[in-house]
């Protein structure tokens, strides 16, 4: 939080009119599972001396460790909150959204205009200066990188991470809203797409190999984590989205059938789907995506779902994801150290409630 009070400083010297964007920038980041920040952390074990013995590294090299995994939080602070605005969230991490928050100081303040627009603009220019300090962070981190090879190596895998989360992200919009045009033979495999750059890649994979990179992994390292990551990035995302239909409340801090609400077009969605009669399916999509679904419809959504065996095939797809996984980061040419705590922490990944 220290590079987090530096930059608050200057907010305060502008105006005190900005100390929202101190606050909502820290509730934001208290939370969390820091799962990205882990990965990126045990990418840089994996392959540096200090995950086969004793050696302790410099503190020179872990500070610039500490400011990479902290500019991967901000960056996924700033997904968080421009995600929040597309889907129109109300909640997240069991708080209301930034746009909401912005929105209840303009009616709180009797302020003219549209308390909405005001609401989402304010949160774009919050998502917008989160990213602008993950950028420092991350600059000043790679500075760090023992030569210009590894730097320019992890340089490009956080510079991919960031094209190819933004190009999921149009994805996954326009499944929601082009889903009904499109071929239902395809509704599977382009679910399917929206997990790989949407998050899995983002999520898992790319950490890894940014950390790695940050160390001078060799080809063969930096192969096996993506072997490793890219399976359980999907898993990961598969236990999400089941999460965002049967989750619990209390412990997502988002109303349990969120996903159903927003109208995501997840594998769960489209297992769902591609099992129903012409009728049941009619009636079905009529209601994903309806903002006022209430709890009885949500009910009678999460019915059919277990119902047509989908949710049992996309359990089963976890399964399957984390044990190719972990077969993977087995054979893996990393250190024992970090193959033991890899294995530990995809396990908590697909095993969540939350």
């Amino acid at each position: 939080m220290e590079f987090l009070a530096s930059r608050e400083s200057i907010l305060g010297r502008v105006a005190p009119d900005l100390a929202p964007f101190s606050r909502f920038s820290r509730d934001l980041l208290s939370g969390g599972k820091r799962f990205r920040a882990l990965f990126c952390y045990w990418g840089w074990r994996a392959v540096s001396p200090a995950a086969a013995s004793s050696a302790v590294p410099g503190e020179k090299e872990l500070d610039s460790l500490v400011d990479l995994c902290a500019g991967l939080e901000l960056f996924h602070a700033a997904a968080l909150v421009h995600d929040d605005i597309i889907d129109n969230s109300d909640t997240r991490r069991g708080m209301p959204s930034a746009h909401r928050r912005f929105e209840s100081l303009h009616a709180d303040g009797g302020w003219q205009g549209s308390r909405r627009t005001f609401g989402e603009g304010s949160a774009i220019l919050l998502g917008d200066l989160l990213l602008a300090w993950s950028d420092e962070l991350i600059a000043r981190a790679v500075l760090g990188a023992p030569s210009l090879e590894t730097h320019l190596a992890a340089r490009e895998a956080i510079d991919t991470m960031r094209t190819e989360v933004t190009l999921g992200q149009y994805l996954d919009l326009l499944e929601e809203r082009a889903w009904a045009t499109t071929d239902p033979e395809t509704s599977l495999e382009r679910a399917e797409r929206v997990i790989v750059y949407k998050s899995a890649k983002y999520s898992v994979e790319a950490p890894l190999v940014i950390g790695a990179s940050m160390r001078g992994s060799s080809p063969e390292q930096t192969d096996a984590l993506r072997r490793f990551g890219l399976p359980l990035g999907i898993a990961f995302q598969l236990r999400d989205d089941v999460l965002g239909v049967f989750g619990d409340a209390e412990l997502t801090g988002k109303p349990s059938g969120d996903d159903l609400r927003e109208g995501k077009r997840t594998v769960l969605v489209s297992l769902t789907r591609s099992r129903l009669d012409p009728s049941s399916r009619r009636l079905f999509d009529e209601l994903i995506g309806d903002p006022e679904l209430d709890e009885g419809q949500i009910r009678m959504l999460q019915q059919t779902m277990v119902g047509t065996g989908a949710v049992t095939e996309v359990e089963s797809m976890i399964s399957r994801r984390l044990r190719t996984a972990l077969d993977e980061l087995d054979r893996a040419p990393l250190g024992d150290t970090a193959k033991a705590e890899l294995t530990s922490l995809a396990k908590r990944l697909v095993n969540r409630q939350a």
